[in-house]
């Protein structure tokens, strides 16, 4: 079985990451995934034989929305989003990437310069086994988005993208990630 089937066998399997799959259409954006941790980690627990949502924490919504940049947009967008989703066990987490480039030096001390897609953002997230998008349109045809395969995710490897994050960050996600999954195979930031 190919890596993008075995991934979509097991998103398929978790009715709570179908339900927002179904469910996120309603918000009418152009341009979004479901992406990163709880798709990540769902693989992780089907290869490990753990519950599903073992150690999902919150699912991420990631949009790109450059018509407005104003807090109180993006905000709106979040509210719907939480409201249309507020039965769902897990926390909603909802970013609006096109304005990432507005707080990301005051919360990690780094300046970015404005993304021009929501693929740009993506291709920035910490590892290259996280950094990956999908969703789900009304024909029920998905779409994938990952920059750098999905070899390292279906072989439970954490690989740095070092294109943004810096080593303190990359290893504080290992320690968390590996605390909760030790079959990990870890590559050390210098190992890149």
């Amino acid at each position: 079985m190919k890596n993008k089937e075995r991934l979509l066998n097991i998103v398929e399997k978790n009715p709570i990451l179908i339900q927002v799959f179904e469910r996120v259409q309603e918000l009418g954006l152009e341009s979004y995934y479901v992406g990163a941790g709880c798709i990540v980690q769902s693989v992780w627990n089907e290869l490990t034989n753990r519950p599903l949502n073992y150690g999902i924490s919150d699912i991420d919504i990631v949009y790109f929305n450059d018509s407005d940049l104003s807090y109180q947009a993006e905000d709106e967008m979040i509210t719907w989003g939480k409201e249309l989703l507020s039965d769902i066990p897990i926390q909603i987490d909802m970013k609006n990437q096109a304005r990432v480039h507005l707080w990301y030096e005051e919360k990690f001390g780094t300046a970015i310069k404005p993304y021009q897609t929501i693929e740009a953002a993506i291709d920035t997230w910490p590892t290259t086994a996280t950094s990956l998008g999908l969703r789900l349109d009304h024909t029920q045809n998905w779409t994938l988005y990952a920059p750098f395969g999905l070899d390292d995710l279906i072989n439970m490897v954490i690989r740095p993208n070092k294109s943004l994050i810096s080593e303190a960050v990359y290893n504080s996600k290992v320690k968390k990630w590996t605390a909760k999954w030790p079959e990990l195979e870890v590559v050390k930031w210098d190992q890149e």
